[in-house]
């Protein structure tokens, strides 16, 4: 059996990523793989390769051919030419940065957020207010009556 070490490719349409994988050459480019070595993603700046180089070893000396692309990138991984991305800073630092920057105080420190204004509720009257409520309107509204009759 011809075994080679190859891209299977995979993600999105325009976004793809590819895991290095050990399999037969007559399978088809995504089929079912012997044994995945690594992965390596094209589109990151700077690329991601990952690949468990002692595995890639003990398969080269099995016999197993490379295909060009995966033997450019053992060839970086074994020359150590391999360039590693920055940690992304966190978005708490970069607000921060932006306030202090800004000369405004920070707010981030505040465990809540700030209070907000409630609602004020409509008392409604019970059962018994109800009853007393349409006389003592009626009484008020007389008595303004009144007191406009006089002026």
């Amino acid at each position: 059996m011809a075994v080679k070490i190859r891209l299977k490719r995979m993600g999105k349409i325009r976004a793809p990523f590819y895991r290095v994988v050990v399999m037969d050459s007559r399978t088809k480019r995504d089929g079912r793989a012997i044994e995945e070595i690594g992965k390596y993603h094209p589109t990151e700046q700077p690329s991601l390769i990952d690949i468990d180089i002692e595995r890639a070893h003990y398969w080269l000396s099995q016999g197993a051919q490379p295909t060009e692309a995966v033997a450019a990138l053992i060839k970086v991984v074994d020359e150590g030419k391999l360039q590693t991305k920055e940690p992304k800073t966190s978005k708490k630092d970069l607000y921060e940065a932006a306030v202090a920057a800004a000369g405004g105080k920070s707010d981030a420190g505040t465990d809540s957020p700030a209070p907000r204004k409630k609602a004020a509720k409509k008392a409604e009257p019970k059962a018994d207010e109800q009853t007393e409520a349409p006389a003592e309107a009626s009484a008020e509204a007389g008595a303004d009556e009144s007191a406009k009759a006089e002026a």
